[in-house]
């Protein structure tokens, strides 16, 4: 619900999601500014770099602690701002603060030379950084997101230039705020606006561009960034597909369909938004879903025991309502919710007897809706679930672990869980398949993402 109002300098408004109240305001940036703070991170550059990982590190790490420090009043403002349950809100800020020196430890490692040889000649492969780095974050997730993207770029001896989504300007300049108490000057600088300050970012003289969003505005961004060859990392929207095969546990099963087609109220990327459940257990799997949907409370999200809080804008709100509709005049059954949605708001729905024919079924919703869908065998369900130009993540629950572990890496995703979500184990990568991702990033590949390697050989 952030404005851009139109002044001699623009400003940012920035309003709660659930109340349409003015949470705060910060000036735009000039886009006049922006070639004149690419400079100044340039020429911070060089000794940031010569500083070495390991002094990086010492420098980033007290951050860590204040951000646990200030968990309460940080996620008192993420929430305010983009509305997300204050407990989820405050959770974010404290695994950020909490996992940092890990996460320090864990790029300062990928960042250690290679070394290869053979008879003749001995090689050492650097991690170089690119110079500046360009960081372009979402709303959803207004604090972790710019996190992601600035620790790394920072520790590979990049300088950081970030514009965070124009919805929640104020809880990232609270984090970039706390991060340059112990930083040096120019190293990390923030610009804010909407689309005009993001296309001029991209087109300035930054050596990479880390962003994480929609399709539509990746796709953009490549093209513009192929005139200098920039490198970049996208990481893109998704569709994901959960497959649910008829010896699934079928409670186990729907409890995750809720919990992850819910929360953040639909608006993560990799939420569930496609379901595909054996004939043989749909009726019993729907009535669980049901089931569970109702026990969720939607509202403000400094209300007590609310799990679904409010649409991040009206723009937003809009179109999950119209893919509802749309689904419904053409032959979707309204299983729960669906109708009479608060202002703000849209209650969690689940969809049945619904098709790939419906725009619900193709194109990214990102909002509080479960569709479901039956097939008769597995090789039906993969191809229904493989049906898209997506392919973030991906989730399959079964009994029999080697038939669920076939199905599973038989679907186009980067990411697939059994009997889970389809995050990784410590040190996994954060990856798109298709158009869902575009390089990639966290584990010691993703870090590397951010370096330049340089092969220096030597005769023996």
């Amino acid at each position: 619900m952030t404005t851009l109002t139109a002044a001699a300098t623009d400003t940012l408004k920035s309003y709660n999601p659930a109340t349409g109240e003015l949470v705060g305001e910060i000036p735009a940036t000039p886009i006049g500014e922006i070639d004149q703070i690419v400079a100044r991170a340039r020429a911070a550059q060089p000794a940031w770099r010569a500083l070495g990982a390991d002094q990086r590190a010492a420098i980033i790490a007290p951050a860590g602690a204040q951000l646990v420090a200030r968990a309460d009043e940080l996620g008192l403002l993420l929430t305010r701002e983009m509305g997300k349950p204050l407990p989820e809100a405050v959770g974010e800020i404290k695994d950020c603060g909490e996992s940092l020196d890990k996460a320090l430890r864990e790029i300062a490692e990928a960042l250690e030379p290679d070394q290869l040889e053979d008879d003749k000649v001995t090689s050492t492969i650097y991690h170089d950084p690119f110079g500046v780095c360009a960081g372009i974050t979402p709303w959803n997730f207004p604090l972790m997101m710019p996190h992601e993207t600035v620790i790394p770029a920072l520790m590979a001896g990049n300088t950081v230039v970030l514009k965070p989504s124009e919805e929640t300007p104020l809880i990232a300049q609270a984090y970039v705020d706390l991060l340059n108490e112990f930083l040096p000057a120019d190293v990390l600088q923030i610009i804010h606006g909407a689309d005009d300050q993001g296309k001029a970012l991209v087109q300035s003289e930054v050596d990479m561009i880390a962003f994480t969003g929609s399709r539509a505005t990746g796709k953009h961004i490549l093209g513009s960034a192929s005139a200098s060859l920039k490198r970049v990392i996208l990481e893109l929207g998704g569709k994901d597909p959960l497959v649910v095969l008829d010896d699934a546990d079928i409670k186990a099963a729907a409890k995750f369909a809720v919990d992850n087609s819910f929360r953040n109220a639909g608006q993560v990327c990799v939420s569930t938004e496609r379901i595909y459940v054996d004939d043989k257990i749909a009726d019993a799997f729907e009535r669980e879903v049901v089931q569970l949907a109702g026990d969720l409370k939607t509202g403000d999200g400094m209300e007590d025991d609310v799990n679904v809080g409010p649409m991040i804008n009206d723009t937003q709100r809009d179109h999950v309502l119209k893919q509802i509709r749309a689904a419904v005049n053409q032959g979707a059954h309204v299983a729960f919710g669906g109708a009479d949605h608060p202002e703000h708001f849209i209650l969690p729905t689940v969809l049945t007897n619904v098709t790939h024919d419906m725009d619900i079924m193709r194109d990214e919703t990102f909002g509080p809706v479960a569709c479901i869908e039956r097939f008769t065998d597995p090789d039906e369900a993969i191809a229904l679930a493989n049906d898209t130009p997506y392919g973030l993540g991906a989730v399959v629950f079964g009994g029999d672990q080697q038939r669920t572990a076939e199905v599973a890496r038989r679907l186009d995703a980067g990411m697939i869980g059994i009997n889970k979500g389809c995050g990784g184990a410590s040190g996994s990568p954060w990856v798109g398949a298709k158009q869902s991702g575009f390089g990639y990033h966290s584990g010691k590949a993703g870090h590397r993402q951010f370096t330049q390697p340089r092969v220096v050989s030597v005769r023996k």
